[in-house]
């Protein structure tokens, strides 16, 4: 059996326990994390720069390092992003190129290393794998090859996927991932700011960010206190010292 088709009988096996069109991205994330020698997988669109839209990670730690990455706005997906190429960071080169980013994953999850690889195929210029690793395990041990095969296999299998799904009003079922749905409530939040504080979104999303960083949360996490009004604008804005 070849590295696709391994990943392939995986994704399968994962139906199961992971039924349904809106926990695929889920299991596409865990049968990378079997089949590679990496800790953990996690998967995300882009609908702009900014708009970072995760779908599902292999475990709840890998969504928990996507939530830190999107919350300081800095790291190796973004990266990969906007160059259009895999990056492969070790610990070394997290803590050179994205200080704050390295500080809260050494913080808060087990990973000291991370590939990220834009997907192709359908997902391309708007798909990305995050590949996480753990001491003793280096970014070094992934074969770039390997990679690139179980990148192309999970974009095919998500094409293959979304083809075949029924069209909605609602747009595709992936949009109804946990992942995705917890996500949403930022761009809301974004607005809410926006208007009560009247800022444009870069700024608002800013003021959000700047928060979520200083109370030492996720940015998901801050957008729904927003939201709830269990966090006010007063309190936002005075965080940040910008006054009301």
């Amino acid at each position: 059996m070849d590295l696709t088709q391994e990943f392939t009988a995986h994704v399968t096996a994962a139906e199961a326990d992971l039924p349904g069109p809106e926990l695929l991205p889920v299991r596409l994330a865990r049968a990378c994390a079997q089949v590679l020698p990496v800790a953990a997988a996690g998967i995300s669109v882009y609908f702009s720069a900014d708009r970072r839209l995760p779908l599902g990670g292999s475990e709840p730690i890998a969504s928990a390092a996507e939530r830190l990455q999107f919350t300081v706005g800095e790291g190796p997906c973004l990266t990969a992003h906007g160059l259009g190429q895999p990056v492969f960071a070790d610990e070394d080169e997290l803590r050179t190129r994205w200080p704050v980013f390295h500080d809260a994953l050494a913080t808060h999850t087990p990973f000291r290393g991370i590939v990220s690889l834009p997907l192709r195929g359908g997902l391309e210029g708007i798909g990305a794998l995050d590949l996480y690793v753990t001491p003793p395990g280096s970014v070094r041990d992934l074969s770039l090859a390997d990679t690139l095969t179980v990148g192309t296999a999970l974009s095919a299998l998500f094409a293959i996927a979304m083809d075949e799904e029924p069209r909605s009003e609602t747009g595709p079922s992936w949009l109804d991932a946990p992942a995705a749905g917890r996500r949403s409530l930022v761009w809301q939040a974004v607005g809410f700011v926006g208007i009560g504080l009247e800022l444009d979104n870069t700024d608002a999303l800013s003021l959000l960010r700047a928060h979520a960083y200083g109370s030492d949360q996720d940015l998901d996490a801050v957008a729904q206190a927003v939201l709830e009004e269990r966090l006010s604008m007063a309190e936002l804005s005075a965080a940040a010292g910008t006054g009301t």
